[in-house]
């Protein structure tokens, strides 16, 4: 029997189609039971998530014991709650990683997971950022989900010109959907990942989007 629920049409790629969508390349997600869609990200929003990637490519290159691998483009799943989300790039054990693309996996659950990393633009950037002052969000965003589902670490470059800077979230709270700990850098500084990481990220290219 088919699953016509909103989490049954996404894994099955047909949400798209049933909100025709003008152009491919643009991000759908289920977010706090919305459907929340994206376009595709710009250039130096993909340069950003490329200078990470390379980091983490390199911290290997240097130690052979680094255990850690950045992918983009792949789904953050927690099945049971009939929830989906897609971060702009994902941090995970290389064996991990290696093991999903061996079954073929549907996407990648929390479990697996150490860091997600988003970078916002302006159409989705309260999705991304904690509320603001300590008012309670109306739904949850993905600040919230990523800590309702304990991953780890979050990661978020805030390219607004208002904010500039890239913060860390870490020790996620189940109970209230909330990150305790934020350690931040303002664009052009260098960014100090600890443990499990302990690397460096350059930021000296990065900046806020252009209004």
């Amino acid at each position: 029997m088919s699953d016509d629920s909103l989490w049954g049409m996404w894994v099955r790629g047909e949400v798209e189609d049933l909100l025709d969508l003008p152009y491919e390349g643009i991000r759908v997600e289920i977010i706090g039971s919305q459907i929340v869609v994206s376009p595709a990200p710009t250039v130096a929003h993909a340069m950003i998530l490329g200078h990470i990637s390379t980091a983490m490519s390199n911290a290997a290159m240097k130690d052979p014991d680094f255990p850690w691998v950045a992918t983009q483009v792949v789904n953050l799943y927690r099945e049971t709650a009939g929830k989906s989300a897609v971060p702009d790039l994902i941090v995970l054990a290389a064996d991990a990683l290696d093991a999903a693309a061996d079954a073929d996996t549907f996407g990648l659950s929390p479990d697996e997971i150490e860091m997600v990393v988003e970078v916002t633009s302006p159409s989705n950037s309260e999705q991304d950022r904690p509320p603001r002052s300590g008012r309670r969000l109306a739904q949850p965003n993905k600040w919230s989900r990523y800590a309702h589902v304990e991953i780890p670490y979050y990661l978020l470059v805030d390219r607004s010109p208002k904010e500039a800077k890239t913060t860390l979230y870490c020790i996620p709270d189940p109970s209230t959907g909330a990150y305790l700990h934020q350690e931040s850098w303002a664009f052009g500084e260098t960014i100090h990942l600890p443990e499990p990481f302990n690397i460096e990220i350059e930021t000296s290219r990065w900046g806020p989007w252009k209004t």
